[in-house]
């Protein structure tokens, strides 16, 4: 498998990919004025997709906040899901042509926003080691929704980095980070009613201990038609070490490349083709997640199923996102073997017209 070791940029000045395959780190700069695929050049930031995902992981909730401008239309959202009582909530925004939502160049450093009246969305990355998620949206969920919490990339923590071709010039970069320590708050639903009825919302703390974050930054220029899987957790072994899965598929042209790994206490262990067995008719009926070389054998037993849809004529997307645990075996590139029990995590089918 081709593997990234040098920096530089992503693009040359016509627009080709100056370099292509997985990284552990990403080393390419996101030079997307260079894009070309249309001879009108105003016409080629509607085809550029990008979007900063972040997802918390705890013992009882998963918190998600997004921005994202997909060219047409920049979709803001947020969601939580209460493990154990299946309460879930879910929010979009639905900016057109992406007007006051903000993207950074690359995913190392540089402020993401959105911002009306009192609701906002920041995402600060003073540098690649911290991350500052700042929310607050007022009636999210019939109460409101806030959250600050700070994500940790500890020195030489690993990510999974791929940059994908496609024909005509298109391509995806796309940098996963699995296993951040959290810390902060999340203010989520209404805490009991204080003397004299008044409310307030009911405080989540986000412990670095117990608590893991994903974050999924990607950007490219697709084929309108496009499709793929992703599998992914942010979790904690019984001896304190963390484990973080990222597979996939569906994406690209090349059947040599992936982003299929391992990330064990920040160290990425790559991993080669991933077979997916699931009912596309059931989502919730168990998934298979096997390797043709035996270092992935993964049972997924979905306990919640988000779906997700947008139409609007030109730009329509549906995904099935899958919360549920894992159980199976992984193998490192040093040949240990990691038994996997019951671990939360997510899988998801995506087909989008964009």
């Amino acid at each position: 498998m081709r593997e990234i070791t040098k920096s530089g940029p992503l693009l040359d000045r016509q627009g080709n990919l100056v370099d292509y395959g997985w990284a552990r780190q990403p080393l390419l700069d996101a030079n997307l004025e260079n894009v070309n695929i249309y001879s009108l050049k105003f016409l080629q930031p509607l085809r550029i997709k990008r979007w900063q995902y972040f997802g918390i992981t705890t013992p009882t909730h998963f918190f998600s906040f997004t921005l994202s401008h997909v060219g047409y239309l920049g979709p803001v959202f947020a969601y939580v899901l209460d493990f154990n009582t299946g309460q879930y909530h879910e929010q979009t925004l639905s900016i057109p042509f992406g007007s006051g939502i903000v993207l950074p160049r690359n995913s190392t450093s540089g402020d993401c926003r959105y911002e009306k009246g009192d609701l906002y969305l920041r995402f600060y990355t003073p540098d690649d080691n911290r991350r500052r998620l700042e929310v607050n949206w007022s009636g999210f969920g019939g109460s409101g929704l806030k959250a600050d919490v700070e994500l940790h990339l500890r020195q030489g923590h690993e990510s999974v980095v791929n940059v994908f071709p496609y024909e005509n010039r298109r391509f995806f970069y796309t940098r996963k980070v699995n296993c951040m320590p959290v810390e902060g708050s999340v203010e989520y639903g209404w805490d009991k009613v204080a003397a004299g009825g008044a409310k307030k919302l009911k405080s989540y703390p986000i412990d670095p201990g117990t608590c893991l974050g994903t974050l999924d930054w990607g950007a490219g220029v697709w084929p309108y038609r496009s499709f793929w899987i992703w599998a992914s957790f942010s979790q904690f072994l019984p001896d304190g070490r963390t484990i973080g899965l990222n597979i996939g598929d569906g994406i690209g042209n090349s059947p040599e490349l992936n982003d299929n790994a391992i990330i064990l206490n920040g160290k990425v262990h790559k991993l080669g083709k991933v077979d997916f067995k699931y009912d596309s008719k059931d989502f919730k009926k168990p998934w298979l997640m096997t390797s043709p070389d035996g270092r992935l054998k993964l049972e997924f037993k979905p306990f919640f199923e988000r779906v997700a849809k947008t139409d609007v004529g030109i730009l329509a997307s549906e995904v099935h996102q899958m919360f549920g645990r894992y159980s199976g075996t992984l193998v490192t590139d040093t040949g240990e073997r990691i038994e996997i029990n019951n671990l939360i995590g997510w899988a998801e089918e995506h087909h989008a017209r964009w």
